[in-house]
């Protein structure tokens, strides 16, 4: 890279990294962000000598750049994009950057709709059973740049959002994995889902005779979208809930997990994984294919099973107050999400959702929902949708403007034997800073019950 001109645009965990990164590689760096950088990492801009602005973009020093690594929440329609694109000067992802600079390092990358933070930490985990130089990485953790400008590993698992596969163009995973396609971030993408379903089979542009695609023969979207866009991996490992597999993939009999290595065939019972539901079974189905394609040891990858409890914000029991029990699944950020969430509830549930709608379609849920719902509690600034779309499915629909508000309703709407789910179905952004924000705010009402 030279000496060039480098701008980073926006100043969060991702655009710190590029930052830092850059400097690293001996670009001439300029960080800018159109709003207020957080007192930590402007401080750490500062103490390396990386200049600044913020709470507003200087066009003229943006536009002049030799190359601008592009934060993934800023959109392709921020005007200042627009004026980089019609300069024409390259706008890159912070993970393209970060890939230019690994060696001979490998990539094991994750995307889908959901289940891809669950899928990364349990893969995460069986690869340090294994005794791995690994670091975890992109949508999850610290950023893909920082890690390796600072504390470089021989294996990296990222967690990649659509956001951040759009500005990927020569970067190549070793493994890449598809977990699923369904209806998510449509506001970014034209309202068209094939726009999205594409943004996500990025992952696996570039891919050569000795990289491997793993991906869920089950979904249907998956499917459609891999119909027009040949794959170029040298192996390709399906996992499915039914069936005989490929040589190289990973199907369910009864109530075991079955795979084939290159010892043979073998599975593990779904009673020894500690992780549970129909969802969790296709996530270690695909982390398990992944360490496979790396050579990880069958010990390691039964560890990491029967070991791994889950994350935060994922179908985490928080509490139980007065028989009731209590689950943050604040992670759900869109409707299949919540879909999962709902089928894996075995008790009646008062269901709390809302937040900032992304084009969501809640016929799906009805069926769930009826019969099994008795209490939806509308935890956001507009409900309104969440209204018409449940009345007459929900026997009592009523509205919180807080995570505490809303646990006071479902601590008094509960009976005993309840379970009460938050698990939202939306974007966190009307009441809360993000998803996690509104998880911790949920488990701490919980507590003060």
């Amino acid at each position: 890279m030279g000496s060039k001109s480098i701008v980073v645009l926006g100043g969060g965990e991702s655009g710190v990294g590029a930052a830092i990164l850059a400097q690293r590689a001996g670009c001439d760096v300029f960080l800018s962000d159109a709003g207020q950088l957080g007192q930590a990492r402007r401080a750490e801009l500062q103490r390396r000598g990386i200049a600044l602005e913020e709470g507003g973009h200087t066009p003229a020093r943006i536009l002049s750049a030799d190359e601008v690594v592009k934060s993934p929440g800023i959109p392709e329609t921020a005007p200042i994009v627009v004026a980089l694109r019609e300069r024409g000067v390259p706008v890159i992802s912070e993970i393209e950057l970060a890939g230019r600079h690994i060696g001979g390092a490998k990539t094991i990358c994750i995307t889908g709709s959901n289940g891809k933070t669950t899928t990364t930490h349990l893969l995460h985990q069986m690869l340090l059973a294994a005794g791995l130089n690994v670091g975890m990485v992109g949508n999850v953790g610290q950023s893909f740049a920082r890690q390796v400008a600072l504390a470089p590993r021989d294996y990296y698992v990222v967690e990649l959002s659509s956001f951040q596969l759009d500005g990927m163009y020569d970067f190549r995973a070793d493994v890449a994995v598809l977990l699923n396609i369904t209806p998510d971030h449509l506001d970014r993408y034209d309202h068209r889902l094939e726009n999205y379903a594409a943004s996500k089979l990025r992952i696996a542009q570039n891919q050569g005779p000795a990289d491997t695609f793993i991906h869920c023969a089950d979904d249907p979207v998956s499917r459609a979208t891999l119909q027009g866009h040949p794959l170029t991996a040298g192996s390709v490992r399906p996992f499915t809930r039914g069936g005989e597999p490929s040589a190289t993939g990973s199907y369910q009999r009864g109530e075991a997990l079955c795979f084939v290595d290159a010892q043979g065939p073998w599975s593990i019972p779904m009673r020894e994984i500690r992780l549970q539901g129909k969802h969790n079974m296709y996530n270690c189905q695909a982390a398990t294919l992944a360490a496979q394609a790396i050579g990880l040891p069958r010990r390691a990858i039964v560890e990491g099973m029967r070991s791994f409890a889950g994350i935060a914000h994922r179908l985490e029991l928080v509490g139980e107050r007065g028989g009731v029990r209590y689950v943050n699944d604040s992670k759900a950020t869109n409707t299949d999400a919540a879909w999962y969430a709902l089928d894996s509830m075995t008790t009646p549930v008062v269901w709390i959702a809302g937040g900032v709608d992304k084009g969501n379609d809640y016929a799906p849920l009805l069926p769930l929902v009826q019969g099994r719902v008795h209490t939806l509690i509308c935890m956001t600034t507009d409900a309104e949708k969440l209204h018409a779309s449940f009345a007459g499915v929900v026997g009592r629909i009523v509205d919180a403007g807080s995570a505490r508000e809303a646990v006071a309703q479902a601590a008094r709407l509960a009976q005993p034997g309840d379970t009460v789910l938050l698990s939202p179905a939306c974007a966190s952004f009307d009441l809360f800073d993000n998803y996690e924000q509104r998880g911790e705010l949920f488990r701490k009402a919980v507590e003060e019950l």
